[in-house]
């Protein structure tokens, strides 16, 4: 049997190991300053979105016509998701790596060349079928917003981005298996970029609602053909090129559209819980609100979930894949340990404080404009009940990125096709609750989803770290309930002595946001919480 290479100092790096040549100190500092980095593009990207989104919330608000848009960007939503970017990724990473981890250099960059273009192929067609078909795939949605014509031609519109993002994919992977993350990271800051300029100088100019929602579809193609465009120049500063090649024969193109179709079908499938929401959003509650309002907390929800969890599991996924290519099943145990414990150690207080307050936020950032005092009560007790199961959605994602990494895709396709089911059956118990029983049942079949998941990885690697892992997160919980109520406790102070004016909103809810973030800080020291080290170390370069 031949000996297991060692890791390369980047890798072992991020997988918790000493680093040869480096004392411990010096390692763990780089490995903050590359997890920074990339998380600091990761915000910057999702602050934009934000930007995106109250600029979205401004012109349109989330009554009405928007809810058209809403609902047209679901179907190019779903088709994107089963076969591009994330389900290309999935498969295509833990392949590549292993051909670059075997030495064959050239067959890599081939199959990626083989991948990418047909790609551009298949999904070029199916997006031309899609876009015929569009008034059959609007049809189950009603009349959102009232207009079912206007939500077929901008679905129409908006189908491009499906094969826009395929290809990304593609092009993500790579960069990614070289460990470039922060530029993939940075290329959805030209995306938001695009639209909001786009919004803010086009609709001004339009009269008709119809015709400015026209324009939104528009720059959100625009952003994706930009978003695609820009990781390109740094594609040929790596050791290897896409060229014009189909050899679809090699037996590593089709390991990868092997290894695709689970990954498709659970991606999928997490989506078409998004769709299932969205039909009993627009059928059984209010289709002039619901569909909008959840959504608008649903991007406020992302936002920490952004910039930690799929930070963390982008970073970690192909040292994981190469792991898991040589054998390594310890060191691999720990990586995903390390990673598992730092998305509890950043998402339970973003969990907390989202919810503690979720009112001034969503008063923050949405209302203005068409955006009414009423509908900030909707979409600030729908993004509470997103939040319940933030951090388990992090965990989800981390632990299906270890069953690709394994390429053992089939275990979470089966846990995403019965989540599916369990969606629409709390989907149908809890929207009587109102518009906030949708997130609801989200939260809740996250947290069972994570259970299954755990269950099915400790019987195929083991985790050996779990009741330690368990600890540590109880923990952190403390720590979070703790700065949470400091936050909302800095903030109802203010906030009662400031008033609500915009720059009043501004200081209070930024010092409540202060004032737990430091409550935390201390609190973790004080508990021993090891995941806040790394985090320190950011404060001295020097080694």
């Amino acid at each position: 049997m031949k000996p297991t290479p060692p890791l390369s100092p980047e890798e072992a790096a991020r997988a918790g190991e000493p680093v040869p040549g480096t004392d411990a100190t010096h390692s763990s500092r780089r490995i903050a300053r590359s997890t920074a980095v990339f998380s600091a593009a990761t915000a910057i990207s999702r602050a934009l979105g934000l930007v995106r989104e109250m600029v979205s919330a401004y012109f349109f608000g989330v009554t009405g016509l928007i809810n058209a848009f809403t609902v047209a960007i679901q179907i190019p939503n779903l088709v994107r998701s089963l076969v591009a970017d994330a389900a290309l990724s999935g498969a295509f990473v833990p392949v590549f790596s292993e051909l670059l981890e075997k030495g064959e250099k050239k067959r890599a960059w081939r199959v990626a060349s083989t991948l990418f273009w047909l790609t551009l192929l298949v999904l070029g067609g199916a997006t031309a079928v899609f876009i015929l078909l569009a008034p059959l795939l609007m049809k189950p949605f009603g009349d959102p917003g009232g207009d079912y014509d206007l939500a077929v031609q901008l679905s129409r519109i908006l189908f491009p981005i499906v094969v826009l993002l395929g290809l990304s994919g593609i092009v993500v992977g790579i960069l990614n298996t070289y460990h470039h993350f922060a530029l993939p990271a940075l290329a959805p800051v030209a995306w938001n970029v695009v639209i909001i300029v786009g919004l803010l100088l086009g609709v001004p100019r339009i009269e008709n609602e119809s015709a400015q929602l026209y324009l939104y579809a528009v720059v959100v193609v625009l952003g994706t053909l930009v978003q695609l465009l820009l990781p390109f120049p740094w594609l040929r500063k790596l050791d290897g090129q896409l060229t014009i090649v189909l050899d679809w024969r090699d037996p590593a193109v089709r390991k990868v559209l092997t290894l695709m179709l689970p990954v498709t079908l659970t991606i999928g499938l997490v989506n078409v819980n998004v769709l299932v929401d969205t039909l009993f959003a627009s059928r059984l509650l209010d289709p002039d609100l619901a569909p909008a309002a959840i959504n608008a907390a649903f991007r406020l929800y992302m936002l920490p979930q952004g910039i930690f969890s799929v930070a963390v599991a982008t970073v970690l996924f192909p040292t994981l894949a190469r792991l898991a290519a040589r054998g390594d099943t310890g060191t691999l145990r720990r990586t995903l340990d390390g990673g598992v414990r730092q998305i509890a150690f950043l998402l339970l207080p973003s969990a907390l404080v989202s919810i503690v307050l979720a009112v001034p936020i969503v008063r923050l950032v949405y209302q203005r404009g068409e955006f009414t005092p009423e509908d900030t009560t909707v979409v600030a007790q729908c993004l509470q009940a997103f939040s319940l199961g933030l951090v388990f959605n992090g965990w989800a994602l981390i632990l299906n990125r270890t069953f690709y990494a394994v390429q053992t895709n089939w275990a979470p396709t089966w846990v995403a096709v019965g989540a599916v089911g369990l969606n629409a059956l709390f989907d149908a118990g809890f929207y009587r609750l109102g518009v906030w029983g949708i997130p609801l049942a989200t939260s809740t079949v996250n947290v069972i989803v994570v259970v299954v998941l755990v269950i099915l990885l400790r019987r195929r690697i083991g985790l050996e770290r779990l009741w330690s892992t368990l600890a540590v997160t109880l923990r952190v919980l403390v720590a979070s309930a703790i700065a949470a109520a400091a936050a909302f406790a800095a903030w109802y102070v203010l906030d009662a002595w400031l008033g609500r004016g915009t720059l009043a909103q501004i200081v209070s809810l930024g010092a409540g946001l202060a004032v737990g973030g430091l409550a935390y800080v201390g609190l973790a020291r004080a508990l021993g919480l090891r995941e806040l080290e790394a985090l320190l170390l950011l404060r001295s370069r020097r080694d």
